[in-house]
């Protein structure tokens, strides 16, 4: 893939990055298949586990960030992790602020810290161990700050772990199109 196209490619991962962080927060108070009053609406993600909604985007946002780095490198993936922490602070509802933007900040820069130094050899090793640390981070920070309870936490793991699997033939194909990092 000519440079051109690695740059474009990495600045719709920058905008879906930013754009998953408020439907992350809208979500985990509208969307589920149950919303109890007081608590996270939350969706299936395993036989008899559950999951606080925004679990569906946030998996997505680990990965696209890491093809943020890949496409763009390291400086844009740090501008995108720091405004996605003013963007998680500024737009989730006011009971999720500090909880979002400390779940948010610490999950990506775990990622990144990770990521960084395994993405010139093992794209695909780098993305899986990046991520999972990485959503690991993001699941006990929010669900403690947010909610004061880990009841949620394999639901929280399980259901983003989906998200990074899925990724796995996106980027397969992006080792492809962009085989050397910027």
């Amino acid at each position: 893939m000519e440079n051109g196209w690695a740059r474009r490619l990495g600045f719709v991962a920058f905008a879906g990055f930013l754009s998953l962080i408020p439907l992350a927060n809208w979500m985990v108070l509208h969307v589920g298949t149950a919303c109890p009053p007081g608590e996270p609406c939350v969706v299936p993600v395993a036989p008899g586990l559950l999951a606080p909604s925004g679990v569906l985007t946030v998996g997505v946002a680990l990965v696209l960030r890491d093809v943020v780095q890949r496409c763009l490198g390291p400086w844009p993936s740090l501008v995108a992790i720091a405004l996605g922490s003013v963007l998680s602070a500024a737009l989730a509802p006011a009971a999720l602020v500090v909880a979002s933007a400390a779940a948010f900040f610490l999950s990506e820069l775990v990622d990144f810290a990770v990521y960084s130094p395994l993405q010139r050899r093992r794209l695909m090793l780098a993305v899986l161990l990046s991520a999972l640390l990485g959503l690991t981070v993001d699941s006990f920070v929010f669900l403690w700050l947010a909610f004061g309870s880990l009841a949620f936490l394999p639901g929280q793991i399980v259901g983003k772990a989906w998200a990074v699997l899925f990724s796995i033939p996106f980027i397969r194909l992006l080792r492809r199109l962009v085989p050397t990092p910027a």
